[in-house]
């Protein structure tokens, strides 16, 4: 019997090779759909950020107080703010708020952030730790504001109650701002602790075994391992807590309006005093691209002391 021939031709696919034109249509398709998603946002972004941004930056140079048209002034503002004791006031309120805030919220967090790593890593216990963070600034400053009253607020009834002298912690300038900063340490810091703890699950747990193994303590590979390999995650942390201390308002708005006699008047009060109850935006503007550039040269700096962009894992 003669043996069937044998095709060896390659099977032709059943599915058609995409033209040119249909990869073209495909990616404007996709395209068209990405900027769909992206819309709202940038909408978002450019009436509330950029469009803000550059009017700010054109009435920083002009006598404006938002009843009359707009007056061009070149760099009065500017020349203005150099010489006015009350800005450089606000700036080292400021920078004193920051100082205890940071350095109080930074070291509470990482405690915490350590404890959850080595003892617990439940939900239950994340959940609680994030809870003050969850409550409106406005609330949480209110809340306080209470507690801390000098005549009924609990604090104070528990420190008579022990015989002490009660404390006007909002009224007395030595305890205004570091009232200010307990108050916001106390809502952000287990914000912080997670992103801590974020970056210590990420650190491999081989290491911690072979500094065992060497004989290290936990307090030598705390410091010689965990906070090395922890950089740069505490340099994101820093420079987003840093910022955002920069820029505190509510809490002061609702509760000391920048007394006692200015001891807790931070710049964004004032920028808010000046622009909106002196009816002085113009120098309001100028005040707010001041601090806007004194924030971006801090990022940097931070960013380069503490070289974020490197790794010790690899």
């Amino acid at each position: 019997m003669t043996a069937p021939a044998i095709d060896r031709r390659p099977a032709r696919s059943s599915a058609r090779t995409p033209t040119k034109k249909n990869l073209f249509g495909l990616k404007r398709r996709e395209a068209i759909a990405a900027w769909l998603f992206v819309a709202p946002a940038l909408v978002g972004f450019i009436a509330f950020y950029l469009w803000p941004a550059i009017s700010g930056l054109y009435y920083s140079f002009t006598d404006f107080d938002l009843l009359t048209a707009p007056e061009f002034i070149g760099v009065a503002n500017y020349t203005r703010l150099l010489s006015d004791p009350l800005f450089w006031n606000a700036l080292g309120t400021t920078s004193w708020y920051v100082l205890i805030n940071i350095g109080l919220q930074t070291v509470l967090a990482l405690g915490i952030a350590v404890l959850m790593q080595r003892l617990t890593q439940s939900m239950v216990v994340r959940g609680v730790v994030m809870l003050p963070y969850l409550i409106a600034n406005v609330i949480a400053a209110l809340v306080w504001f209470y507690m801390f009253d000098f005549q009924f607020g609990i604090i104070n009834e528990i420190i008579a109650g022990i015989g002490l002298d009660r404390v006007a912690f909002f009224g007395e300038s030595e305890w205004a701002i570091p009232t200010v900063a307990f108050i916001n340490v106390w809502r952000h810091m287990g914000y912080t602790a997670l992103l801590i703890f974020a970056g210590l699950q990420a650190i491999p747990k081989d290491v911690y075994e072979a500094g065992a193994i060497d004989g290290g303590s936990e307090l030598r590979m705390f410091r010689s391992i965990t906070l090395p390999l922890l950089r740069p995650v505490l340099a994101m942390v820093l420079v987003v807590t840093v910022t955002g201390s920069f820029q505190i308002f509510d809490t002061i708005a609702v509760t000391t309006q920048g007394g006692p006699v200015n001891a807790t008047r931070v710049i964004n009060y004032y920028i808010f005093d000046m622009a909106f109850n002196r009816f002085d935006f113009g120098y309001g503007s100028a005040m707010a691209l001041a601090l806007f550039v004194l924030l971006a040269v801090f990022t940097f700096v931070q960013l380069r002391l503490t070289r974020a962009n490197k790794s010790d894992l690899g």
